[in-house]
Formats: C-alpha cells, sequence, structure tokens
C-alpha cells in the first residue's frame, strides 16, 4: 500500500508555518512601480504587473510539474485513469481515456498559460524561469485520492491567485496617477494594458475551474459543479502579504515538503503525454 499523504488544505496553503526563512520578498523578485499607491492590503507592499506575472509563472510551473508526474506516475494505473496496466498514451481496456484526456489537456493548458506570463516577463525559455525543482508530500502521485486531493487544493489556489489579480489589474487600472513599467523597462504600462491584463486573468481564470470540476469527476465527486460562484478564500493580494497567493507557493518550493520532482524533466517530456488544446489570449 501507498504512504497516506497529507495534502494541504485550502486555508493551510497561506500559512507559512514550518517554512521559517521564505518569505515572499526573499522567494520572487519584485517589478518595478510607482511607490506612492494604495493598496488593498494594508499590511502588505503594493503589487505590481511584473510581481504578479512572476508569481503567476511560479503558480503555471507548479501546475506544469504536477500534471506531468500525475500523467507518469504510479497514479495513472488507476481504473479511473488508464487502468492496470495502462499509461496515459496507452489506456488499457479497465481504464476511462476520457478522465486521462482531462489531464492530458490540462497540462498543455498551464504550459501555456506559463508561455505568457514568461512572455509578458521577457524570459527567453522555460530553462530560465525562477524555479526548476518542486517538492510534492510523500504520495502525492501513487493513489487516485492523494493526486486528486491534491489538484482540487492546487486549483483552488490558483483559481484565487487570479480572481485577486482581476480585482488588482482592474485597480490598477483605474489610477491614472499611477504608472508601471514592463520588466525590462522598455514600456509603460497604460490603462488599456492594465484592462487587457484583468481580461486575460479572467480568461485563464475560467481554464482553472475547469480543471477544478474535471479533476472532481475523475475522484467521482458528486456534483462535481457544487460551487454557485467561485472564492478567494481569503487572498486579497497576489504577492505581498500575509493574505497573498504567492504564499501557497511556499511549501512546494521547500525540499521539507517532500520529494523533488524536475520543471524541465516535465517541459522536456510533456508531448510524450500530453495533448493539445486550441485558443489563445483575448483579443485587446
Amino acid at each position: 500500500m501507498p504512504d497516506s499523504i497529507q495534502y494541504p488544505g485550502r486555508r493551510s496553503f497561506f500559512k507559512t508555518a514550518g517554512f521559517a526563512g521564505l518569505g515572499a520578498t526573499a522567494v520572487l523578485a519584485a517589478g518595478h512601480l510607482n511607490p506612492a499607491r494604495a493598496d488593498f492590503d494594508t499590511a502588505a507592499l503594493p503589487d505590481d504587473p511584473n510581481s504578479i506575472f512572476t508569481a503567476a509563472l511560479i503558480a503555471e510551473d507548479l501546475a506544469t510539474t504536477f500534471y506531468y508526474n500525475g500523467l507518469v506516475g504510479g497514479v495513472i494505473q488507476d481504473p479511473a485513469l488508464a487502468g492496470p496496466g495502462g499509461s496515459a498514451m496507452a489506456v488499457s481496456s479497465s481504464g476511462n481515456v476520457g478522465n486521462v484526456n482531462y489531464l492530458q489537456a490540462a497540462l498543455s493548458q498551464e504550459i501555456a498559460h506559463a508561455g505568457l506570463m514568461r512572455s509578458l516577463l521577457g524570459g527567453a525559455s522555460a530553462a530560465t524561469d525562477p524555479y526548476q525543482t518542486f517538492y510534492f508530500p510523500k504520495g502525492t502521485f501513487d493513489a487516485l485520492a492523494s493526486f486528486t486531493g491534491m489538484l482540487n487544493a492546487l486549483e483552488n489556489a490558483f483559481i484565487g491567485a487570479y480572481l485577486a489579480a482581476v480585482r488588482q489589474f482592474a485597480f490598477m487600472a483605474s489610477r491614472p496617477d499611477i504608472y508601471y513599467f514592463n520588466k525590462t523597462n522598455t514600456h509603460t504600462f497604460n490603462r488599456d494594458d492594465l484592462s487587457y491584463f484583468a481580461q486575460v486573468s479572467a480568461s485563464i481564470l475560467g481554464v482553472e475551474c475547469e480543471h477544478r470540476v474535471l479533476g472532481r469527476v475523475i475522484s467521482n465527486t458528486n456534483p462535481a459543479n457544487q460551487l454557485n460562484y467561485e472564492s478567494t478564500d481569503g487572498i486579497v493580494t497576489v504577492f505581498h502579504g500575509p493574505n497573498s497567493a504567492v504564499n501557497a507557493l511556499l511549501p512546494f518550493l521547500n525540499p521539507s515538503t517532500g520529494p523533488a520532482y524536475s520543471f524541465a524533466t516535465a517541459v522536456a517530456d510533456q508531448s510524450m503525454v500530453s495533448i493539445p488544446s486550441s485558443g489563445g489570449p483575448p483579443s485587446e
């Protein structure tokens, strides 16, 4: 029997207890901003577009690593996925092709989201992303309950993060007296840019909601679409502050959480297990 897993609950994601020395400002590098601005969270430094893009990039890289390892780990042979003896690309007669396809498409979608965030930050390639290794609790990819429990927790965190990003970008766009530079200091984001970033965040949010629900379909948790409204679950900002989404990332950057999983491997080998998805960001 695989070791049991204790995956973080939604609220425990946003606590840094046990991860001393990994404060948000130490984990990620903030972008450029005009400091003379208000913020939703008076206990936090203000977020700016570059810090939101950076947090989102790391979250999408984490999601890429998670879905890839779900498709190649022992859990893939669960009857709800590829079945005993099956694999992501060779589902057995006792498996469920549709459920496997959900995960394969989710992998390609998270890679696409990461690519967008990387381009907004001027990143050269996935090899230059801030983190190349993520840590998951032991057993995450061994059994269906462990895997889908983590999927649900991660997607809830991502949904909350993008909801917060929508509000923050809308707030930025409403303040013509405040300006923001892109990461390379070659462009100043105007109100139209910031409004568009809110729209893109909402577009990605919708896909993360699909992932949450389809994960519940895989685990046969009914009804899978049990919510009237998605929730921020107490997230106020994306990057800075005690109520920020970035705190959700901290356990997955710490070796004490569990085994290490390579982001580079996930990117290099994803084409062997993913299936393509269609569409791009909303038109400006």
